[in-house]
């Protein structure tokens, strides 16, 4: 059998006993587990018209923004990102929106005596049906089963049932063997699966991550097919790619945190202060709001977590603080913003783990390319990124993972010795901008190719160690590397 055909029937088997529905509402975009710890985690659904994701709807016109041809100082859109005499809802892969009310059903694995309810909460039209469920009180290293339940209105039978499990993290004085995985750069259009999407996720699945971090670029909405020019579009996006059978089998068993940068925000390298050069009427205070809405979220979009006595790991905010990335490099120029970086200093250093992670958004080491401008890689932001490099090389055992980069690397940086684990993308057609030609003394692994990056933190001879993999997008390990901590 050969590995597209293992891919989908894998997809299908851990798909089948999704959802389960009779009438309206569903929950055709699936579950997300979100910002889990030792006796904490957040749930995401969203109810939806239809069971699935139309399947035959109007293909997207590819429309680019174009510079006009008689006036170089003018760009604009050639034709319209629906044709003309149709609607949105006639579009392939639109998942419509609808109203109702959803309640949760917990238990801890083999005890389904001690079924948790939650109270019926109804969904959010203006947060396009969506609810979160913030669960507390769970017991650490715990796994619990729970089912997402849907229905209209309160007097009605349930519609639809989607079915979750996930795993408490442990408490952090305890050794526990974490394994985890990472990925950058998801774009609809460049799936390797037409009909169920990225098939990263099912060999993700087969490793059993504790977790998965999705470092950014979630989705593209500056991208043609369409590109987000309202607050429709944009959340037509987010239900297309959570709507592919892949992702929503992924997510139904995973816990995972998200990580936003420039794309699923709102354009190429933007900022907050940014002039809206090609995005319609769809502005960065609304991408900041849709983002918040479209993944389970705390209170803050930096955090850190422990997983038991050898790992932390910190998630940090690239987009909301920073300054432009043509302003003059220096002191006051900032891609962290003062709060984050200071919260960042503190929590490191009060840290008692082996492993420490930092996980960000773009690079923090490098190298890059010459022409970029936006990450603390660049001479742009060199300022803070010396700042940065200079306090992770005094920590022991602290490492940088990133996102962006459309190639596999690792690298460490000649001032410091900071060293940088990169994800790679989610398909080999996203892979590129770099090549071999590029590499430099820096990197100690270099590959242009889709895949996913892997961790796993574990004891030998009783002493902590962190493995990592990178994986090709069929799960071949391409690079592998143990770190021990000191």
């Amino acid at each position: 059998m050969n590995k597209s055909r293992v891919s989908l029937l894998f997809g299908v088997l851990l798909a089948w006993p999704m959802v389960f529905a009779a009438a309206v509402p569903y929950q055709a975009n699936g579950i997300k587990i979100g910002e889990v710890d030792s006796n904490s985690a957040i749930i995401w659904t969203r109810l939806t018209r239809e069971a699935e994701s139309k399947s035959d709807g109007l293909e997207f016109p590819l429309v680019n923004y174009e510079r006009d041809p008689n006036n170089p100082d003018r760009r604009y859109y050639p034709g319209p990102q629906i044709p003309e005499g149709h609607t949105l809802e006639e579009m392939d892969r639109v998942t419509p929106g609808a109203e109702g009310w959803v309640r949760l059903k917990v238990w801890p694995e083999n005890h389904t005596d001690q079924v948790i309810e939650t109270e019926w909460a109804q969904v959010d039209p203006d947060r396009d049906f969506t609810h979160q469920f913030l669960l507390t009180n769970l017991e650490p290293d715990t796994t619990y089963h729970f089912v997402s339940e849907g229905k209209s209105d309160l007097q009605s039978e349930e519609s639809s049932k989607v079915k979750g499990v996930l795993k408490t993290a442990q408490v952090d004085d305890k050794p526990e063997r974490v394994v985890f995985t990472v990925v950058t750069g998801q774009e609809y259009h460049r799936r390797d699966n037409p009909e169920l999407g990225h098939q990263i996720y099912p060999v993700m699945s087969q490793l059993n991550p504790n977790f998965f971090v999705h470092t950014g670029d979630i989705l593209y909405y500056d991208k043609a097919g369409p590109q987000a020019l309202s607050v429709e579009l944009a959340r037509f996006k987010w239900n297309r790619i959570y709507g592919m059978p892949f992702q929503r089998a992924f997510h139904n068993r995973t816990p995972s945190y998200f990580i936003k940068d420039d794309h699923d925000t709102w354009q190429n390298d933007c900022w907050p202060t940014m002039e809206n050069n090609k995005m319609g009427d769809f502005t960065f205070e609304e991408g900041q709001a849709i983002y918040l809405e479209q993944v389970p979220m705390g209170e803050k979009t930096y955090r850190t977590y422990r997983w038991g006595k050898d790992l932390q790991i910190w998630l940090v905010e690239g987009r909301d603080y920073r300054s432009p990335n043509d302003m003059p490099d220096g002191p006051e120029k900032t891609i962290w913003g003062k709060e984050q970086m200071e919260w960042f200093k503190r929590t490191v250093e009060e840290s008692d783990a082996a492993f420490r992670l930092l996980i960000s958004p773009t690079p923090i080491v490098g190298p890059d390319r010459e022409n970029k401008h936006d990450n603390h890689a660049n001479r742009d932001f060199k300022y803070e990124g010396d700042l940065i490099r200079q306090f992770i090389s005094k920590q022991k055992n602290m490492y940088v993972v990133c996102g962006d980069r459309h190639w596999q690397y690792v690298s460490v940086d000649p001032k410091t010795g900071v060293k940088e684990f990169c994800s790679g993308p989610t398909s080999e057609a996203h892979a590129g901008g770099f090549s071999q030609e590029d590499r430099s003394d820096m990197h100690r692994y270099l590959n242009i190719c889709g895949g996913f990056l892997s961790g796993t933190v574990d004891r030998a001879d009783g002493k902590p160690t962190l493995t990592f993999r990178h994986h090709s997008v069929a799960g071949e390990i391409l690079n592998e590397e143990v770190l021990r901590a000191e």
